[in-house]
């Protein structure tokens, strides 16, 4: 029987069905996920554990065949950096804007299928699991993108000094990866993307995020107009403001980076307040679209997988988690664009090649956008 004839599960907790909820909610309060895309995997566990009872064949099958992968070993082979073996791993994350379907609207083009990375963040999780540490790298940056092959087996040639997210759209999921790790020399053990019609709805079925803006934001390309003061951001209102950067600090791409991070510890403090498993049903929506709206590479291709990933992953808490933009300077050619600070950058690398914490100095004294603490937590 395919997934369309099957009949809707049957929730734990739902019209008198006991089922597992009060040691699989023990469970969820300990979890404590870091950024947008690995609040997903969080939600996913927590859906698989606490719908293990009644309906929970039907439940697996059905989040199962939501998640979308991308085989990025294949794709790039064996020429990559070699894995460190020290118990840490690098995740990269991304958040697309992809102009086809749903996202049309959303990003703001015509319906062409293409697609950038809006949002990338490397996510280096230290051996033992507890602490994080999070690199945000500007889309605008210029980079000299190496040889790829996507995960269509069509290869495409080197370029130098082109942005950033042009990777993505060249040759999608690998042709980052690679790009990644030809700048920083860090081998990815993981790739998660999350695309802008899942984050707004995901947002919705939250019930919001309060956030406190410090100024006033307007920004009509984002489809933003915030007032100082305290908010709780639906949807919509999350999306223009992880993807604003006309409305608030000097209009880079490094101003939006640091409303994302401000956004994204609202985000958690809400996921930690609101307490999603005292509702099952809450629970299985959560986790049906966050399984929509991931993709993820081969090894992370499963429910189960990711409940794996998950729940290596709970001990780490916000106030455990380091987050920063890669190390850039404008470009004296082109203000708009910013340039690797290659020396100060090769600080954060080898700092998270050995699994050591990001030297203060690896900052200190770079562009940052001038958007800090105009987004707080509400």
């Amino acid at each position: 029987m395919s997934a369309e004839s099957t009949p809707e599960p049957v929730i734990p907790g739902k019209d008198g069905n006991s089922g597992p909820r009060h040691r699989a909610g023990r469970r969820k309060k300990d979890r404590s996920p870091r950024s947008k895309a690995l609040l997903i995997t969080a939600w996913v566990a927590a859906g698989v554990v606490v719908l293990g009872g009644t309906g929970a064949g039907y439940v697996y099958f059905k989040l199962n065949g939501n998640i979308k992968t991308v085989d990025i070993n294949q794709a790039l082979g064996t020429d990559r950096p070699v894995k460190v073996d020290n118990g840490s791993e690098n995740i990269l994350v991304l958040g697309s804007d992809s102009r086809s379907g749903t996202n049309k609207k959303l990003g703001g083009g015509t319906d062409d299928g293409s697609a950038r990375s809006d949002t990338a963040m490397i996510i280096h999780v230290y051996k033992g699991h507890k602490k994080a540490s999070v690199v945000s790298v500007p889309r605008d940056t210029l980079v000299d993108r190496p040889e790829c092959t996507d995960t269509k087996g069509v290869t495409h040639d080197a370029a130098s000094g082109v942005m950033f997210n042009e990777a993505y759209s060249t040759g999608g999921s690998a042709c980052t990866v690679k790009t990644v790790e030809s700048v920083t020399g860090l081998r990815m053990d993981h790739y998660l993307e999350v695309d802008f019609a899942g984050f707004e709805k995901l947002i919705d079925e939250l019930g919001g995020v309060p956030v406190t803006t410090t100024k006033a934001i307007k920004d009509p390309q984002s489809h933003l107009d915030l007032k100082a003061g305290t908010h709780t951001l639906n949807g919509k209102q999350a999306l223009g403001l992880v993807r604003t950067r006309h409305g608030v600090g000097d209009g880079s791409d490094l101003g939006r980076i640091q409303l994302q991070q401000a956004f994204i510890k609202a985000l958690v403090n809400q996921v930690k307040h609101i307490g999603v498993l005292t509702s099952p049903t809450k629970l299985y929506d959560l986790a049906n679209t966050a399984t929509k709206a991931v993709t993820t590479d081969s090894d992370l291709g499963s429910v189960n997988s990711l409940t794996s990933f998950a729940n290596g992953l709970k001990s780490i808490s916000s106030k455990n988690m380091t987050m920063v933009t890669m190390p850039v300077e404008y470009d004296p050619a082109n203000p708009n664009r910013v340039i690797v600070e290659k020396s100060k950058a090769q600080m954060v690398w080898t700092a998270l090649k050995n699994d050591q914490p990001i030297p203060a100095a690896a900052t200190k004294g770079t562009a940052t956008g001038e958007a800090k603490g105009v987004v707080t937590a509400g």
